[in-house]
């Protein structure tokens, strides 16, 4: 449009790259990410606003720039558009399942496609009176943009308002961090005042929001392996591997697999913590693995006083008695918890928490045999 060298031919490669762009898009967004859209629904459902209203102004801002540029703004624009698609539609699918609390999802489907319907004929209606009005490009220039901060600011005031039941890994940072604080269990209403739209992927945070650490749930057994090992200084050919596996079988000591099915180990120097799943695992067990990390976590940045970092602790010596302190801590609190998380577990149903629903993963996690 408006380019009178312009083809038929260039104009349906341009609509190719854009659409090829588009679909690789949403199948590799899909793949990496597909995991984490349910149990981060509000941040995606916000997510996909921003991406598309991202595309909308790319490509009105395409026509000023030169023809190599412009295609590329135009791809990206395309890019964005999938990432909505694929953003809006799953976490649409999440929060109408939260809505549909007596099942009648189809009922809320169809009544929500009709919202959508007067809202976007009264959104026509309103459009043609202000493009009416709207004659100069600082005059459309300033509509847009505070039309689009209206929108983004509506949905994220939306997205805020949605009191999610199921306990996610910030939700439940959020109410274990209360839990251990005052001995309250706060409900999903109280919680989605307090969660972030946006978190950092595995981030634990304390009672104050201060980031204690950062946790991976449903890694595979080499890597919580591999973290032990690394934890080690190795002074000759064998010294690392035998460390490790000492910690390492005093570590599966403690998670037995007939009283946990779960196995965590927590590196001090470097605030993170693995939690290794076994299979056969309920989503009450998983709750109850990172409720165990989290009060670890906690316990062990308290007696240490403050993070450990790997400058401060650089013999093998200092390695081998954090390590020490960091079983001997983590028998402690599985030994408690073990005694007290079904009166926990009661207090969170009391309270309103969906326990049958897995949110805590965001990757496609593993799972190890019992034996």
């Amino acid at each position: 449009m408006g380019d009178a060298t312009a083809s038929t031919t260039a104009a349906v490669l341009l609509s190719i790259l854009q659409e090829s762009l588009g679909r690789v898009t949403t199948i590799l967004f899909a793949y990496r990410l597909g995991t984490s859209l349910e149990p981060e629904c509000k941040m995606y459902r916000l997510l996909a606003d921003v991406f598309n209203d991202t595309a909308m102004i790319l490509e009105c801002l395409s026509p000023a720039f030169s023809k190599p540029i412009r295609v590329t703004i135009l791809a990206t624009s395309s890019a964005l558009k999938a990432l909505c698609g694929v953003a809006a539609g799953s976490s649409k699918a999440s929060l109408s399942a939260h809505f549909a609390r007596w099942g009648n999802l189809g009922e809320l489907n169809a009544k929500d496609s009709s919202q959508e319907t007067v809202i976007s004929l009264l959104g026509m209606f309103a459009g043609s009176v202000v493009v009416s009005m709207v004659k100069t490009p600082i005059a459309t220039w300033t509509t847009l943009m505070l039309l689009l901060s209206i929108h983004l600011g509506m949905n994220y005031r939306a997205v805020r308002a949605v009191s999610m039941r199921s306990l996610n890994r910030q939700r439940a940072n959020i109410v274990f961090a209360h839990l251990q604080a005052h001995d309250k269990v706060l409900t999903p209403s109280q919680v989605s005042q307090k969660e972030r739209v946006f978190e950092r992927d595995g981030a634990m945070r304390s009672i104050t929001g201060d980031v204690m650490g950062w946790c991976r749930i449903g890694v595979s057994f080499r890597q919580l392996v591999e973290s032990i090992d690394g934890g080690s200084v190795s002074s000759g050919s064998n010294a690392s591997i035998k460390v490790g596996s000492d910690f390492l079988n005093r570590l599966l000591d403690i998670f037995k697999p007939d009283r946990a099915r779960y196995i965590i180990w927590v590196d001090v120097e470097a605030s993170r913590c693995w939690i290794v799943l076994r299979q056969g695992l309920t989503v009450c067990e998983q709750i109850k693995a990172w409720y165990t990390a989290f009060v670890a976590m906690r316990q062990l940045l308290t007696e240490n006083g403050q993070h450990v970092t790997r400058n401060t602790i650089s013999t093998r010596v200092e390695r081998d008695q954090t390590a020490d302190r960091t079983l001997k801590t983590l028998e402690r609190v599985h030994t408690d918890v073990q005694v007290h998380f079904n009166m926990i577990e009661q207090r969170l149903r009391q309270a309103g928490w969906d326990l049958e629903t897995a949110a805590l993963e965001t990757h496609s996690g593993t799972r190890v045999a019992n034996s």
